[in-house]
Protein backbone atom coordinates (compact mmCIF):
# COMPACT_ATOMS: atom_id res chain seq x y z
CA UNK A 1 0.00 0.00 0.00
CA UNK A 2 1.30 3.57 -1.16
CA UNK A 3 1.72 6.07 1.62
CA UNK A 4 -0.86 8.60 0.19
CA UNK A 5 -3.46 5.64 0.98
CA UNK A 6 -1.98 4.95 3.84
CA UNK A 7 -2.31 9.11 4.53
CA UNK A 8 -5.84 9.23 3.61
CA UNK A 9 -7.33 5.85 5.47
CA UNK A 10 -5.71 7.31 8.75
CA UNK A 11 -6.77 11.09 8.56
CA UNK A 12 -10.16 9.36 7.94
CA UNK A 13 -9.41 7.32 11.25
CA UNK A 14 -8.88 10.77 13.12
CA UNK A 15 -11.54 12.36 11.84
CA UNK A 16 -13.74 9.24 13.53
CA UNK A 17 -12.23 9.89 16.29
CA UNK A 18 -12.80 13.45 16.89
CA UNK A 19 -16.76 13.29 15.18
CA UNK A 20 -17.19 10.24 17.99
CA UNK A 21 -15.98 12.76 20.67
CA UNK A 22 -12.16 12.31 21.67
CA UNK A 23 -10.90 15.47 22.28
CA UNK A 24 -8.49 16.58 19.21
CA UNK A 25 -5.12 16.91 20.57
CA UNK A 26 -5.26 13.07 21.78
CA UNK A 27 -7.06 11.66 18.25
CA UNK A 28 -4.56 13.59 16.65
CA UNK A 29 -1.31 12.42 18.52
CA UNK A 30 -2.86 8.68 18.32
CA UNK A 31 -3.52 8.50 14.70
CA UNK A 32 -0.15 10.07 14.09
CA UNK A 33 1.74 7.36 15.66
CA UNK A 34 0.15 4.82 14.46
CA UNK A 35 -0.01 6.06 11.24
CA UNK A 36 4.21 6.84 11.09
CA UNK A 37 3.87 2.72 12.42
CA UNK A 38 2.34 2.05 9.32
CA UNK A 39 4.14 4.26 6.79
CA UNK A 40 7.47 3.47 8.19
CA UNK A 41 6.27 -0.54 8.71
CA UNK A 42 4.93 -0.20 4.81
CA UNK A 43 8.29 0.68 3.86
CA UNK A 44 9.70 -2.73 5.13
CA UNK A 45 7.45 -4.50 3.14
CA UNK A 46 5.96 -6.22 6.21
CA UNK A 47 7.90 -8.19 7.33
CA UNK A 48 8.09 -8.99 10.99
CA UNK A 49 10.92 -7.91 12.47
CA UNK A 50 10.04 -4.69 10.51
CA UNK A 51 7.26 -3.79 12.64
CA UNK A 52 9.72 -3.89 15.49
CA UNK A 53 11.67 -1.44 13.63
CA UNK A 54 9.02 0.42 12.68
CA UNK A 55 7.68 0.93 15.82
CA UNK A 56 10.67 2.35 17.69
CA UNK A 57 11.02 4.48 15.01
CA UNK A 58 7.89 5.77 15.37
CA UNK A 59 7.80 6.58 18.87
CA UNK A 60 11.13 8.47 18.59
CA UNK A 61 10.27 10.58 15.88
CA UNK A 62 6.96 11.08 17.92
CA UNK A 63 8.60 11.46 21.02
CA UNK A 64 10.79 14.19 19.53
CA UNK A 65 7.85 16.85 18.91
CA UNK A 66 6.42 17.73 22.45
CA UNK A 67 10.21 19.55 23.32
CA UNK A 68 11.28 20.58 19.88
CA UNK A 69 8.26 22.33 18.74
CA UNK A 70 7.01 23.38 22.17
CA UNK A 71 9.78 25.21 23.44
CA UNK A 72 9.71 27.22 20.52
CA UNK A 73 10.56 30.85 21.64
CA UNK A 74 7.44 32.31 19.59
CA UNK A 75 4.80 29.73 21.35
CA UNK A 76 5.86 31.94 24.46
CA UNK A 77 3.57 34.51 24.16
CA UNK A 78 0.52 32.56 24.53
CA UNK A 79 0.58 32.24 28.21
CA UNK A 80 1.71 35.95 28.86
CA UNK A 81 -0.81 37.05 26.60
CA UNK A 82 -3.69 34.89 28.24
CA UNK A 83 -2.33 36.07 31.73
CA UNK A 84 -2.63 39.40 30.50
CA UNK A 85 -6.41 38.99 29.99
CA UNK A 86 -7.15 37.05 33.57
CA UNK A 87 -4.99 40.00 35.46
CA UNK A 88 -6.76 42.66 33.70
CA UNK A 89 -10.17 41.08 34.54
CA UNK A 90 -9.30 40.94 38.65
CA UNK A 91 -7.60 44.09 38.81
CA UNK A 92 -10.82 45.25 37.78
CA UNK A 93 -9.60 46.86 34.99
CA UNK A 94 -12.32 45.01 32.78
CA UNK A 95 -15.05 46.43 34.68
CA UNK A 96 -13.67 50.18 34.08
CA UNK A 97 -14.02 49.54 30.34
CA UNK A 98 -17.34 48.24 30.10
CA UNK A 99 -18.55 51.29 32.59
CA UNK A 100 -17.02 53.63 29.77
CA UNK A 101 -18.57 51.85 26.87
CA UNK A 102 -21.61 52.07 27.95
CA UNK A 103 -21.85 55.30 29.68
CA UNK A 104 -20.94 56.89 25.94
CA UNK A 105 -22.95 53.98 23.74
CA UNK A 106 -26.02 53.24 25.65
CA UNK A 107 -28.11 55.59 24.55
CA UNK A 108 -28.24 53.54 21.11
CA UNK A 109 -30.97 51.24 20.18
CA UNK A 110 -29.20 48.10 21.67
CA UNK A 111 -26.89 50.55 23.07
CA UNK A 112 -25.97 48.57 26.25
CA UNK A 113 -25.25 45.37 23.50
CA UNK A 114 -23.27 47.33 21.38
CA UNK A 115 -20.91 48.55 24.41
CA UNK A 116 -20.69 45.02 25.52
CA UNK A 117 -19.21 44.46 21.68
CA UNK A 118 -16.76 47.57 21.77
CA UNK A 119 -15.58 47.11 25.47
CA UNK A 120 -14.99 43.21 24.47
CA UNK A 121 -13.22 45.00 21.46
CA UNK A 122 -11.03 46.85 24.16
CA UNK A 123 -10.71 44.11 26.09
CA UNK A 124 -9.55 41.67 23.33
CA UNK A 125 -6.36 44.42 22.83
CA UNK A 126 -5.02 42.81 25.98
CA UNK A 127 -6.35 39.25 25.92
CA UNK A 128 -5.22 36.63 23.63
CA UNK A 129 -8.08 34.39 24.23
CA UNK A 130 -11.52 33.88 23.20
CA UNK A 131 -12.64 32.11 26.52
CA UNK A 132 -11.43 33.88 28.69
CA UNK A 133 -13.10 37.06 27.12
CA UNK A 134 -16.58 35.28 27.20
CA UNK A 135 -16.02 34.06 30.70
CA UNK A 136 -14.93 37.74 31.67
CA UNK A 137 -18.49 39.37 30.24
CA UNK A 138 -20.78 36.74 30.72
CA UNK A 139 -20.19 37.90 34.52
CA UNK A 140 -20.42 41.69 34.02
CA UNK A 141 -22.33 42.72 30.69
CA UNK A 142 -24.86 39.88 30.83
CA UNK A 143 -26.29 40.50 34.58
CA UNK A 144 -26.34 44.69 33.49
CA UNK A 145 -28.46 43.63 30.29
CA UNK A 146 -31.19 41.45 32.07
CA UNK A 147 -31.90 44.49 34.50
CA UNK A 148 -32.93 46.67 32.25
CA UNK A 149 -35.37 44.13 30.20
CA UNK A 150 -32.96 42.21 27.57
CA UNK A 151 -33.86 39.29 26.41
CA UNK A 152 -31.69 36.52 28.01
CA UNK A 153 -30.59 34.71 24.85
CA UNK A 154 -29.61 37.26 23.10
CA UNK A 155 -27.94 39.16 25.89
CA UNK A 156 -26.14 35.41 25.91
CA UNK A 157 -25.48 35.44 22.40
CA UNK A 158 -23.90 39.04 22.22
CA UNK A 159 -21.36 37.99 25.32
CA UNK A 160 -20.37 34.50 22.98
CA UNK A 161 -20.27 36.46 19.66
CA UNK A 162 -18.40 39.33 20.64
CA UNK A 163 -15.39 37.15 22.70
CA UNK A 164 -14.52 35.80 19.30
CA UNK A 165 -13.31 39.60 18.49
CA UNK A 166 -10.10 38.01 20.66
CA UNK A 167 -9.34 35.83 18.04
CA UNK A 168 -8.72 38.67 15.57
CA UNK A 169 -7.49 41.48 17.43
CA UNK A 170 -4.29 41.20 19.16
CA UNK A 171 -2.45 39.78 21.14
CA UNK A 172 -4.48 36.77 19.58
CA UNK A 173 -3.28 33.38 20.51
CA UNK A 174 -4.47 31.32 17.61
CA UNK A 175 -3.04 34.26 14.67
CA UNK A 176 0.50 33.54 16.62
CA UNK A 177 -0.78 29.54 16.03
CA UNK A 178 -1.09 30.04 12.84
CA UNK A 179 2.54 32.01 11.89
CA UNK A 180 4.43 29.20 13.52
CA UNK A 181 2.48 26.54 11.30
CA UNK A 182 2.98 28.43 7.79
CA UNK A 183 6.31 29.87 9.48
CA UNK A 184 5.24 33.50 8.80
CA UNK A 185 6.14 36.68 10.46
CA UNK A 186 4.12 36.74 14.25
CA UNK A 187 4.64 40.61 14.36
CA UNK A 188 3.30 40.88 10.45
CA UNK A 189 0.04 38.73 11.65
CA UNK A 190 -0.30 40.84 14.60
CA UNK A 191 -0.66 43.89 12.76
CA UNK A 192 -2.77 42.48 10.53
CA UNK A 193 -5.57 41.54 12.93
CA UNK A 194 -6.29 45.08 13.78
CA UNK A 195 -8.65 47.01 11.67
CA UNK A 196 -9.94 43.39 10.58
CA UNK A 197 -11.05 42.87 14.37
CA UNK A 198 -12.42 46.44 14.27
CA UNK A 199 -14.15 45.95 10.93
CA UNK A 200 -16.24 42.91 12.71
CA UNK A 201 -16.84 44.80 15.98
CA UNK A 202 -18.47 47.52 13.60
CA UNK A 203 -20.29 45.02 11.90
CA UNK A 204 -21.70 43.19 14.85
CA UNK A 205 -22.51 46.64 16.37
CA UNK A 206 -24.54 48.02 13.37
CA UNK A 207 -26.46 44.19 13.04
CA UNK A 208 -27.35 45.12 16.68
CA UNK A 209 -28.57 48.45 16.39
CA UNK A 210 -30.94 47.60 12.92
CA UNK A 211 -32.48 44.80 14.97
CA UNK A 212 -33.05 47.17 18.06
CA UNK A 213 -34.97 49.37 15.98
CA UNK A 214 -37.16 46.35 14.51
CA UNK A 215 -37.78 44.48 17.07
CA UNK A 216 -37.93 47.52 20.24
CA UNK A 217 -38.23 44.80 23.29
CA UNK A 218 -34.97 43.29 22.06
CA UNK A 219 -32.54 45.96 23.05
CA UNK A 220 -33.95 49.08 25.12
CA UNK A 221 -31.47 52.34 24.64
CA UNK A 222 -29.98 53.40 28.02
CA UNK A 223 -29.93 57.27 28.99
CA UNK A 224 -29.58 59.70 31.44
CA UNK A 225 -25.51 59.78 31.40
CA UNK A 226 -24.10 63.27 31.66
CA UNK A 227 -21.31 64.46 29.63
CA UNK A 228 -19.48 64.73 32.96
CA UNK A 229 -19.83 60.98 33.74
CA UNK A 230 -19.05 60.22 30.79
CA UNK A 231 -16.06 62.24 30.71
CA UNK A 232 -15.32 60.82 34.25
CA UNK A 233 -14.97 57.39 33.08
CA UNK A 234 -12.09 57.84 30.72
CA UNK A 235 -9.11 57.28 32.87
CA UNK A 236 -10.22 53.97 33.77
CA UNK A 237 -9.73 52.87 30.13
CA UNK A 238 -5.92 54.25 30.04
CA UNK A 239 -4.42 51.25 31.62
CA UNK A 240 -5.89 49.06 28.72
CA UNK A 241 -4.81 51.54 25.98
CA UNK A 242 -1.10 51.54 27.90
CA UNK A 243 -0.96 47.76 28.01
CA UNK A 244 -1.79 48.21 24.15
CA UNK A 245 0.76 50.25 23.23
CA UNK A 246 3.91 48.44 25.46
CA UNK A 247 2.60 45.83 22.99
CA UNK A 248 2.09 47.72 19.62
CA UNK A 249 5.73 49.01 20.01
CA UNK A 250 7.30 45.17 20.89
CA UNK A 251 5.72 44.48 17.79
CA UNK A 252 7.26 47.45 15.84
CA UNK A 253 8.30 50.56 16.47
CA UNK A 254 5.61 53.22 14.86
CA UNK A 255 8.41 56.29 15.45
CA UNK A 256 10.53 55.05 12.98
CA UNK A 257 13.85 52.56 13.95
CA UNK A 258 14.18 48.94 15.57
CA UNK A 259 11.56 47.47 17.27
CA UNK A 260 12.16 47.90 21.48
CA UNK A 261 12.00 43.89 21.69
CA UNK A 262 10.28 40.82 20.47
CA UNK A 263 6.74 40.12 20.66
CA UNK A 264 7.14 37.71 23.17
CA UNK A 265 9.08 40.31 25.42
CA UNK A 266 6.13 43.00 25.04
CA UNK A 267 3.60 40.07 25.95
CA UNK A 268 6.04 39.28 29.15
CA UNK A 269 6.40 43.38 29.72
CA UNK A 270 2.75 43.46 29.64
CA UNK A 271 1.57 41.07 31.82
CA UNK A 272 4.05 42.58 34.43
CA UNK A 273 2.36 45.99 33.85
CA UNK A 274 -0.93 44.84 35.07
CA UNK A 275 0.39 42.67 37.77
CA UNK A 276 1.53 46.26 39.30
CA UNK A 277 -1.77 47.70 37.89
CA UNK A 278 -3.39 44.73 39.42
CA UNK A 279 -1.44 45.24 42.90
CA UNK A 280 -2.03 48.96 43.51
CA UNK A 281 -5.58 48.40 42.91
CA UNK A 282 -5.57 46.21 45.82
CA UNK A 283 -5.68 42.83 44.48
CA UNK A 284 -5.81 40.09 47.07
CA UNK A 285 -3.78 36.76 47.00
CA UNK A 286 -6.59 34.50 46.78
CA UNK A 287 -7.24 36.72 43.16
CA UNK A 288 -4.03 36.17 41.62
CA UNK A 289 -3.56 32.26 42.43
CA UNK A 290 -6.75 32.24 40.16
CA UNK A 291 -5.58 34.50 37.00
CA UNK A 292 -2.50 32.12 37.04
CA UNK A 293 -4.64 28.78 37.80
CA UNK A 294 -7.15 29.78 34.65
CA UNK A 295 -3.94 30.73 33.08
CA UNK A 296 -1.89 27.89 33.38
CA UNK A 297 -5.48 25.52 32.79
CA UNK A 298 -6.00 27.45 29.11
CA UNK A 299 -2.24 27.25 28.59
CA UNK A 300 -1.87 23.44 28.75
CA UNK A 301 -5.30 23.38 26.98
CA UNK A 302 -3.55 25.17 24.20
CA UNK A 303 -0.52 23.72 23.94
CA UNK A 304 -1.57 19.99 24.31
CA UNK A 305 -3.87 20.44 21.05
CA UNK A 306 -0.38 21.69 19.29
CA UNK A 307 1.85 18.97 20.44
CA UNK A 308 -0.94 16.31 19.62
CA UNK A 309 -1.93 17.68 16.01
CA UNK A 310 1.94 18.65 15.53
CA UNK A 311 2.57 14.45 15.64
CA UNK A 312 -0.15 13.88 12.97
CA UNK A 313 1.43 16.55 11.37
CA UNK A 314 4.81 14.66 11.30
CA UNK A 315 2.71 11.43 10.07
CA UNK A 316 1.58 13.73 6.70
CA UNK A 317 4.46 14.74 5.92
CA UNK A 318 5.85 10.80 5.60
CA UNK A 319 3.02 9.92 3.89
CA UNK A 320 3.40 13.15 1.17
CA UNK A 321 -0.37 14.23 1.62
CA UNK A 322 0.06 17.90 1.32
CA UNK A 323 1.83 17.99 -1.69
CA UNK A 324 -0.45 15.01 -3.32
CA UNK A 325 -3.62 17.37 -1.61
CA UNK A 326 -1.53 20.57 -3.26
CA UNK A 327 -1.43 19.23 -7.00
CA UNK A 328 -5.03 17.83 -6.81
CA UNK A 329 -6.21 21.55 -5.86
CA UNK A 330 -4.12 23.41 -8.35
CA UNK A 331 -5.14 20.77 -11.40
CA UNK A 332 -8.73 21.75 -10.61
CA UNK A 333 -10.49 23.46 -13.89
CA UNK A 334 -12.62 26.07 -11.44
CA UNK A 335 -10.96 29.61 -10.97
CA UNK A 336 -9.12 30.15 -8.15
CA UNK A 337 -11.36 31.90 -6.02
CA UNK A 338 -14.10 29.25 -6.45
CA UNK A 339 -11.95 26.92 -4.70
CA UNK A 340 -10.80 29.38 -2.00
CA UNK A 341 -14.43 29.90 -1.05
CA UNK A 342 -15.43 26.66 -1.49
CA UNK A 343 -12.51 25.42 1.55
CA UNK A 344 -13.57 28.48 3.31
CA UNK A 345 -17.15 26.78 3.28
CA UNK A 346 -15.54 23.24 4.48
CA UNK A 347 -13.76 24.82 7.35
CA UNK A 348 -17.23 26.18 8.45
CA UNK A 349 -18.25 22.64 8.18
CA UNK A 350 -15.34 21.22 10.53
CA UNK A 351 -16.27 24.00 12.70
CA UNK A 352 -19.34 22.19 13.76
CA UNK A 353 -17.26 19.36 15.12
CA UNK A 354 -13.49 20.73 15.99
CA UNK A 355 -12.43 23.56 18.62
CA UNK A 356 -10.37 26.26 16.44
CA UNK A 357 -7.03 25.71 17.75
CA UNK A 358 -7.32 22.25 16.84
CA UNK A 359 -8.88 22.45 13.41
CA UNK A 360 -6.24 25.40 12.17
CA UNK A 361 -3.09 23.00 13.53
CA UNK A 362 -4.71 19.89 11.70
CA UNK A 363 -5.90 21.52 8.15
CA UNK A 364 -3.11 24.18 7.83
CA UNK A 365 -0.51 21.62 6.98
CA UNK A 366 -2.35 20.41 3.89
CA UNK A 367 -4.30 23.64 2.69
CA UNK A 368 -1.94 25.97 3.12
CA UNK A 369 0.79 24.93 0.61
CA UNK A 370 -2.69 23.88 -1.59
CA UNK A 371 -3.95 28.09 -1.57
CA UNK A 372 -0.18 28.98 -2.05
CA UNK A 373 0.24 27.11 -4.80
CA UNK A 374 -3.31 28.41 -5.76
CA UNK A 375 -2.03 32.11 -5.59
CA UNK A 376 1.21 30.85 -7.96
CA UNK A 377 3.61 29.84 -5.87
CA UNK A 378 6.12 30.84 -2.94
CA UNK A 379 8.04 33.33 -4.87
CA UNK A 380 5.32 34.69 -6.49
CA UNK A 381 5.23 38.91 -7.29
CA UNK A 382 1.76 40.21 -7.24
CA UNK A 383 2.09 41.08 -10.62
CA UNK A 384 1.82 37.19 -11.54
CA UNK A 385 0.09 36.43 -8.39
CA UNK A 386 -4.09 34.93 -9.14
CA UNK A 387 -5.40 37.01 -6.07
CA UNK A 388 -3.04 39.99 -7.19
CA UNK A 389 -0.73 39.67 -3.66
CA UNK A 390 2.91 38.74 -3.37
CA UNK A 391 3.56 35.61 -1.35
CA UNK A 392 3.69 37.27 2.15
CA UNK A 393 0.81 39.36 1.74
CA UNK A 394 -1.58 36.20 0.42
CA UNK A 395 0.10 34.27 2.82
CA UNK A 396 -1.10 37.41 5.81
CA UNK A 397 -4.58 38.05 3.77
CA UNK A 398 -5.40 34.33 4.09
CA UNK A 399 -4.47 33.88 7.62
CA UNK A 400 -6.84 36.19 9.06
CA UNK A 401 -9.88 35.07 6.66
CA UNK A 402 -8.81 31.71 7.92
CA UNK A 403 -8.75 32.44 11.61
CA UNK A 404 -12.35 34.70 10.94
CA UNK A 405 -13.40 31.25 10.03
CA UNK A 406 -11.98 29.30 12.82
CA UNK A 407 -13.83 31.98 15.02
CA UNK A 408 -17.58 30.88 13.84
CA UNK A 409 -16.38 26.81 15.65
CA UNK A 410 -16.18 28.83 18.73
CA UNK A 411 -19.88 30.03 18.19
CA UNK A 412 -21.19 27.29 16.02
CA UNK A 413 -23.69 24.37 17.41
CA UNK A 414 -22.87 21.83 18.89
CA UNK A 415 -19.29 22.12 19.63
CA UNK A 416 -18.84 26.23 19.91
CA UNK A 417 -16.88 26.79 23.34
CA UNK A 418 -17.24 30.04 23.94
CA UNK A 419 -21.74 29.03 24.29
CA UNK A 420 -20.45 26.22 26.89
CA UNK A 421 -18.55 29.23 28.68
CA UNK A 422 -21.51 31.27 28.94
CA UNK A 423 -23.65 28.73 29.74
CA UNK A 424 -21.37 27.87 32.27
CA UNK A 425 -21.16 31.06 34.20
CA UNK A 426 -24.76 31.93 34.17
CA UNK A 427 -26.47 28.85 35.27
CA UNK A 428 -29.95 30.37 34.34
CA UNK A 429 -29.03 30.65 30.58
CA UNK A 430 -29.04 27.08 28.81
CA UNK A 431 -26.40 26.11 26.58
CA UNK A 432 -29.64 25.91 23.66
CA UNK A 433 -30.60 29.54 24.88
CA UNK A 434 -27.19 31.04 23.98
CA UNK A 435 -26.77 29.19 20.10
CA UNK A 436 -30.58 30.87 19.63
CA UNK A 437 -28.67 34.61 20.97
CA UNK A 438 -25.91 33.75 18.24
CA UNK A 439 -27.62 33.13 15.60
CA UNK A 440 -28.09 36.52 14.02
CA UNK A 441 -24.51 36.41 14.45
CA UNK A 442 -22.97 34.12 11.41
CA UNK A 443 -24.87 37.11 9.20
CA UNK A 444 -22.42 39.08 10.43
CA UNK A 445 -19.24 37.25 9.82
CA UNK A 446 -20.33 36.20 6.44
CA UNK A 447 -20.63 39.73 5.79
CA UNK A 448 -17.19 40.69 7.18
CA UNK A 449 -16.07 37.25 5.44
CA UNK A 450 -17.34 38.77 2.08
CA UNK A 451 -15.87 41.85 2.82
CA UNK A 452 -12.45 40.90 3.78
CA UNK A 453 -12.07 39.09 0.58
CA UNK A 454 -13.38 41.74 -1.31
CA UNK A 455 -11.54 44.12 -0.22
CA UNK A 456 -8.06 42.62 0.61
CA UNK A 457 -6.46 46.31 1.61
CA UNK A 458 -8.67 46.18 5.38
CA UNK A 459 -6.55 43.47 6.01
CA UNK A 460 -3.39 44.14 4.17
CA UNK A 461 -2.87 48.34 5.08
CA UNK A 462 -1.43 48.60 7.85
CA UNK A 463 1.11 45.54 7.37
CA UNK A 464 2.24 47.86 4.07
CA UNK A 465 2.16 50.91 6.02
CA UNK A 466 4.32 49.79 8.84
CA UNK A 467 6.16 46.93 7.41
CA UNK A 468 6.61 47.33 3.39
CA UNK A 469 4.80 43.71 2.75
Amino acid sequence: MDSTTIGLIVSGGMLFLVFAGMRVGFAAALTGLVGLVWVFWAKKNYAGDDFVWALTVAVKTAGQVPHSKISMQALSLIPTFILIGFLAYYAGLTKSLFDAAKKWIAWLPGGLAVSTVFATAGFAAVSGASVATSAVFARIAIPEMLKIGYDKRFAAGVVAAAGTLASLIPPSAILVIYAIIVEQDVGALLIAGFLPGAFSALIYGGMIVLMAMVWKKLGPPVTGFTWKERFASLPGVFPIFFVVMIIIFFIYNPFGGDAWGTPTEGGALGAFVVLIMALLKGMRWQQLKRALLETAKLSVMIFTIIWGVLIYVRFLGFADLPGVFSDWITSLSASPMMILVMILLAYAVLGMFMDAIGMLVLTLPIVYPAVIALNGGEDVLAADAAFGMGAVGFSIWFGIIVVKMAELCLITPPIGLNCFVVAGVRPDISVQDVFWGVSPFFIADALTIAALIAFPAIVLYLPRLLLGV
